[in-house]
């Protein structure tokens, strides 16, 4: 079910991005991106962004809320598509179990059509204006804020 859901999903969303016929460069997982975020900051506390989905290849498609390890220290993600945009709040944190979260999460998605993820989604675009270059190994890539972050701040 998820791999059909991963299909229509990324069908849709390349529908909504067309470009032409002009071949599109190769572009980072947005798994890399995040991974890369976190070590540009040198693992912060916590941290909230955007990135477009024109921009990776959205290889986390279905996960809510995860655990991610970087470079020894562990967070707790919560991502959700909001189109044009992934939006990420992670927080540095033990592991947990968070398998009943991210169904619930995933299952609260489906059951209201993603409307109100892309009403963010669309906020977003109007509100993030802070921005930030993660470097990549496929290039550089943009990532947006809806609020400048205080390095080393707790909160």
């Amino acid at each position: 079910m998820r791999a059909l859901l991963r299909r229509l999903h990324g069908a849709a969303v390349a529908l909504l991005l067309w470009r032409g016929r002009a071949p599109s460069p190769a572009r980072p997982a947005a798994s890399e991106v995040l991974s890369q975020h976190l070590r540009q900051r040198r693992l912060p506390h916590w941290t909230s962004f955007c990135v477009k989905y024109s921009a990776v290849r959205n290889d986390q498609f279905g996960l809510s809320h995860f655990n991610w390890p970087v470079d020894g220290a562990n967070y707790l993600v919560l991502r959700t598509g909001c189109f044009p945009f992934i939006k990420y709040h992670c927080s540095r944190a033990a592991p947990q179990d968070l398998a009943l979260q991210d169904a619930f999460f995933t299952a609260l998605k489906v059951l209201n059509a993603g409307i109100p993820t892309l009403l963010y989604g669309i906020g977003s675009w109007f509100f993030a204006r802070v921005t930030e270059t993660v470097h990549t190994s496929h290039g550089p890539v943009t990532i947006y804020f809806l609020n400048k972050e205080d390095e080393g701040a707790m909160y």
